[in-house]
């Protein structure tokens, strides 16, 4: 019996045992942060987000789960905080001139980190969004922003070199070029190869984002209404005014 716990005979003595957080250095504040934001990375790596839990996370970081409680709501939060702070959402906008050098330098970008261990963390964390509806709000929020924003920046400096209208900020055409390599990394992994780069700005998004507005789309109502205008007669010859 120790300190009034009785061991079972059938116990096995070699077993690891957790370590006791309590015995290591006092730590706080941004350290003890730093410490489990580490840990939640490292998890993520070797078991990804469906196995990760808090108490891994706690255990990893010499820590208590209350420490993690105190900081974050539940691992959602605390994997893409530590994303965030170890720049998973962090884009160099390199301004070359044209609006061409602009987005192939921000895919090339997003390509290299995508072939970092970076990427496939965010892969599995991207994999999740289908079986968990608060999870996925929170990828969209606060890292699948990262191109939108990455590119709606470079449009923007288009704009205002008179290189595109400004209606295409608010299409869905402004996205295209990040979506497609986005999903060119999940169906194909990483690197994306450069030649893939270049045709996605080449061949599909220089063409839509420098073409006319499209015409409006007239619902089936506004149609029929026009067809049943009457037409009023201009006085031609055949008019006999009566």
């Amino acid at each position: 019996m120790l300190q009034g716990v009785t061991l079972s005979p059938h116990a096995d003595r070699t077993a690891p045992q957790a370590a006791d957080h309590r015995k290591g250095p006092r730590r706080r504040g941004e350290e003890l942060e730093n410490a489990i934001l580490t840990a939640a990375l490292e998890e993520l790596t070797e078991v990804g987000y469906a196995a990760l839990t808090m108490e891994r996370v706690a255990a990893r970081a010499r820590t208590s789960k209350a420490a993690l409680y105190r900081r974050w709501t539940g691992r959602a939060e605390l994997v893409l905080d530590a994303c965030k702070v170890r720049g998973f959402s962090d884009v160099d906008l390199a301004d070359t001139g044209t609006l061409r050098g602009d987005v192939i330098a921000l895919l090339r970008q997003m390509s290299a980190k995508m072939a970092t261990p970076i990427g496939g963390i965010l892969r599995g964390l991207l994999g999740e969004m289908t079986r968990d509806p608060e999870f996925a709000r929170l990828i969209r929020e606060r890292i699948h922003t990262v191109g939108p924003v990455g590119i709606r920046g470079i449009l923007q400096r288009a704009v205002e070199r008179g290189e595109v209208q400004p209606w295409v900020l608010d299409s869905r055409r402004a996205t295209v070029a990040t979506d497609l390599l986005r999903n060119e990394f999940l169906l194909f992994g990483a690197p994306v190869e450069d030649k893939t780069v270049i045709e996605i700005v080449d061949d599909v998004y220089l063409p839509l984002v420098l073409a006319p507005a499209p015409e409006p789309v007239r619902s089936a109502g506004e149609a029929g209404q026009n067809a049943r205008k009457p037409v009023r007669s201009t006085g031609g010859p055949e008019d006999d005014g009566s």
